[in-house]
Formats: structure tokens, C-alpha cells, sequence
């Protein structure tokens, strides 16, 4: 009787293991504008096939980027994005939220690069709007994981006689973005948890990968993390920017993915480099002070 019965329960098995369905990979949204498709570089629309654009535009940027690194770790993600130039929160709340309003697993929001483009530096709007959203995502899923991308420090802004931040160092726009985000990460519901972006080019500065100040040229040996207008991310601007965001929505060191990381080497971003930017990302997650002063 023990052979049949033994032929029986493998049998079972067998048959549990036929039905059994794997779950269904993450999914995670980037709402942003041109800092997140990674306008006036080689990432606008790179791998753009690899994700899903809900406008239809075939972007690629930072979203395709991150869907890469995650593929190169061993994670597998539902990529999808909803990007506008210029556009800002409010921009989004009031032309897309019926596009977006759907379960997500983790949603990513990128706000105007000033915070408001009348009032730079501020938060009020980023305040606002990240909370509407944060309230719709979550009473779509309770369990989502909602993030903020705080941006970098323009170079228009600090070297420029007109600029907002004029007369401070390149840094210290990041670091007031930086203050903004976690007030309004803060006061989100659920709360919100902030993507360090702005610091990790800070970082990338102090460890001497990039050059600070691209208005009068690129020192040897460094990087320019910004696009032409000195203002959009270049191609490792938005290659520092993704590999942070993933840092922090994964938990994963982005330094795992090495020297011969994939979109690196697609992009011309040469090994060494890619290397040194996979560091500061991780620091700038970390939480070290690489950007001439503290988070907040």
C-alpha cells in the first residue's frame, strides 16, 4: 500500500506545482517632467521598449535605466512612467491623475526643478500635490511605497547673475531642494520616503568625478553631470540620478552592478566612471555629508 500512496502524493504535488502561478513582478510608477526622461541626452529615449509610457511618447530615461539595473540584479520590475516637460505636481494633479489613479506598488514623484518656477526654493505646491497624490496611491493600494526625487542644483541658477541660488555654492541649491522634499515627505500620507538625488551629484563633486562648474569648461580626468544648457542632466547626470533612485527603492548597493554595468557601456559611459557614480549614489543613500552639509 505505501508505493501507491506514495505515487499518489507525488502525483498531488506534481499537480500543485502545474497550478501554481509565480507572482506577478512589482510594479512602479515615475511621475516627472524633462529631468525624469532625461531630456537633451542619450537616455530621452533609451531601451524606451523595456518600459510602458502612459502618454505615448516613447520615452526611455530614468525609468528604462532603472528597469536595467534591476534586470542586472535579479529583480523584475513593471516599469511605467508619466512624464510632461516643465511640469510640475500641480501640472500633473490636474491633467493626469485619472491616468495614473490605478494600484501601484511603488510610485516615484519628480516635481519642477525650483519647486515653483514664480517663487523658487518654494515648497508649498511640492507640498500640496505630493500629498494628493500620496493620498490617491494609497487608497488604491494601502501597501504602497511612494517616493520623492529631490533634484540637483542647476548651474543657470548658482553661476548665472539671475539666477536664484547666485552667489552660493553649487551645492547649496541640492541641499534647499533636499529641506523641501522631506518636509513634504514628512507631512505626506502615507509618508513619503525622499530619493537623494541632488546629493549624490553632490557627491559625485566632492569625490572629484564631476566638475562643478561647467560654464568654464570640464577639467581632465572629470565629468559634466549636466546637459549643454547647463541645466538638464547629461547622460551620467541621469545614469547618477537612476542608479540612486534604485539604490533606494530596491535596497540594493548599486555598487553590485560593477565596472561592466550594462548601461554604462551602452551609453559610453566608460568603466571607471560608471564605477565612481555607482559610489555616489550609494553614499548619497547612505546618508553621508559629501555635499557641504548635512541632509535637511
Amino acid at each position: 500500500m505505501r508505493r501507491p500512496l506514495r505515487a499518489m502524493l507525488a502525483l498531488a504535488a506534481a499537480a500543485t506545482l502545474i497550478g501554481a502561478h509565480p507572482a506577478p513582478a512589482p510594479t512602479i510608477l515615475f511621475v516627472g517632467n524633462s529631468f525624469t526622461f532625461g531630456a537633451l541626452s542619450a537616455v530621452w529615449k533609451y531601451r524606451a521598449d523595456t518600459v510602458t509610457d502612459l502618454n505615448g511618447h516613447g520615452v526611455g530615461g530614468v525609468p528604462a535605466l532603472f528597469k536595467l539595473f534591476a534586470e542586472q540584479a535579479g529583480l523584475d520590475y513593471q516599469v511605467s512612467l508619466e512624464t510632461s516637460p516643465g511640469a510640475g505636481l500641480e501640472w500633473h494633479w490636474r491633467n493626469k491623475a485619472a491616468l495614473v489613479d490605478r494600484p501601484w506598488d511603488h510610485v516615484v514623484l519628480q516635481s519642477y526643478s525650483t519647486l515653483d518656477p514664480e517663487k523658487p526654493g518654494d515648497p508649498a505646491s511640492l507640498i500640496t500635490y505630493s500629498g494628493r497624490f500620496a493620498t490617491l496611491f494609497a487608497a488604491r493600494n494601502p501597501k504602497v511605497d511612494i517616493s520623492l526625487t529631490a533634484t540637483w542644483s542647476r548651474p543657470d541658477q548658482t553661476y548665472k547673475a539671475t539666477g536664484a541660488w547666485h552667489g552660493k555654492p553649487i551645492q547649496r541649491m541640492a541641499l534647499d531642494l533636499r529641506q523641501a522634499y522631506d518636509r513634504a515627505a514628512a507631512q505626506s500620507r502615507p509618508r513619503a520616503e525622499v530619493n537623494p538625488v541632488g546629493q549624490a551629484f553632490n557627491c559625485a563633486i566632492a569625490g572629484g568625478i564631476a566638475d562643478p562648474n561647467p560654464y568654464d569648461g570640464t577639467s581632465y580626468g572629470q565629468v559634466d553631470l549636466w546637459a549643454y544648457d547647463h541645466y538638464h542632466a547629461s547622460k551620467f547626470g541621469s545614469y547618477l540620478a537612476a542608479l540612486t533612485v534604485f539604490a533606494r527603492v530596491t535596497g540594493k548597493d548599486p555598487r553590485q552592478l560593477g565596472r561592466d554595468e550594462r548601461a554604462a557601456s551602452e551609453l559610453g559611459i566608460a568603466p571607471e566612471t560608471a564605477a565612481r557614480l555607482q559610489t555616489a549614489a550609494w553614499q548619497a543613500v547612505q546618508g553621508q555629508d559629501c555635499g557641504g552639509g548635512a541632509k535637511g
